[in-house]
């Protein structure tokens, strides 16, 4: 399937009543009552993850729409710049495709935040990461991880390669280079990427799982919009993007145990509900380890889990309850719909919810 990215005018229509409802009760971990939602006002900063940003344009519009004296701004900067961001106090809250290390949190130093508090991190996006790719009259291939691993790591370097070719008999492959795409920047998306690499292709792919690309071959490219317009205007290129970014490119289904599963929300869904929390992390704390090298059926192995990171408590109590309030509704069932809508996303459980509403009402 290919996820379409709507825009804000697409999505007001769909979600603003969608937010009044929500910020009418804290049902399922809907945002505040409509008195305390109507009386709110204030700016919002918040920037990280590129991946969110179709999400967080419906979530920003909706809660717009049902709070007019309220603005927030979301800077798509990538992952490690909004984590930056964030630390220096630049910003209420950061968008990241992965949690913070143990070693960054006991670091500390987080500006915004109360000295010798915890940080709250919220699983709130989950969606597949795609293998994108242009191949004249190509639309979809199957692949197995040593495979892609060996893509990225140059060591296939011809789209007719027999390890391609093998695994896609119907398809006509060109003898021509394959041209690998990765994000220049410090990106979640490329740590959750090289971390299925890591994970199940360990003979091909030897390097550690992380944010910043390992190697200097192939094309580099700023943020989610970099690595797809990369792609785009390529010839014989491939890459890896949040899902929801697609569009009409060609997309890869991975092999899991013996069969190839294509992306799909409910497949990146299935893994996060049967992967544990991280442990050692403070009760706020929702890091999710996810079993990348699972081989249950059904299941899309490649996803990210995208979080938003605030205080558990500010230094500063001005947008505190604006902060709980536009968290809630993004955790909330009608949040969850909005960007599932806007960005073919994967809502969270309703166990899941429980936690991280549980997490909100610990923000002070």
């Amino acid at each position: 399937m290919n996820l379409k990215r709507f825009g804000v005018p697409a999505v007001i229509a769909v979600t603003a009543a969608i937010a009044l409802s929500s910020c009418a009760s804290n049902e399922a971990g809907a945002s505040a009552p409509s008195e305390s939602a109507s009386s709110l006002s204030g700016n919002l900063v918040g920037a990280g993850a590129s991946s969110q940003d179709a999400a967080q344009q419906a979530w920003i519009a909706a809660f717009q729409t049902a709070n007019p004296d309220v603005t927030i701004d979301y800077d798509p900067s990538g992952s490690g710049a909004g984590r930056e961001t964030f630390l220096e106090g630049a910003s209420d809250f950061a968008g990241s495709d992965r949690a913070f290390k143990d070693e960054e949190i006991a670091a500390g130093g987080f500006a915004k935040c109360a000295p010798d508090t915890d940080i709250v991190e919220l699983p709130v996006y989950i969606s597949p990461i795609a293998v994108i790719f242009n191949v004249e009259g190509v639309d979809s291939l199957d692949l197995d991880a040593a495979t892609v691993a060996g893509i990225f790591a140059g060591t296939i370097t011809k789209w007719n390669d027999p390890a391609i070719a093998s695994q896609n008999p119907d398809a006509t492959l060109p003898d021509q280079a394959i041209t690998p795409v990765h994000r220049s920047d410090d990106s979640g998306t490329t740590e959750n990427f090289t971390d299925y690499l890591a994970a199940t292709a360990p003979e091909v792919w030897t390097f550690e799982p992380d944010g910043v690309w390992p190697l200097e071959s192939g094309e580099g490219a700023q943020g989610t919009s970099g690595v797809v317009d990369a792609v785009t205007n390529g010839t014989g290129t491939i890459g890896y993007a949040d899902a929801s970014r697609a569009g009409d490119l060609g997309t890869v289904s991975i092999k899991v145990g013996d069969e190839y599963v294509s992306y799909s929300p409910e497949a990146a869904a299935a893994i996060v509900d049967a992967s544990p929390l991280a442990e050692g992390r403070s009760e706020g704390d929702l890091a999710i380890e996810v079993d990348h090298a699972t081989e249950e059926a059904g299941v899309y192995p490649i996803i990210l889990v995208s979080y938003l990171i605030g205080c558990q408590q500010y230094a500063d109590s001005e947008n505190v309850e604006l902060v709980k309030s536009y968290f809630s509704y993004v955790a909330s069932a009608e949040g969850q719909d909005a960007a599932a809508e806007a960005a073919g996303s994967a809502p969270i459980s309703d166990s899941l919810r429980d936690q991280v509403n549980a997490a909100i009402d610990s923000i002070q």
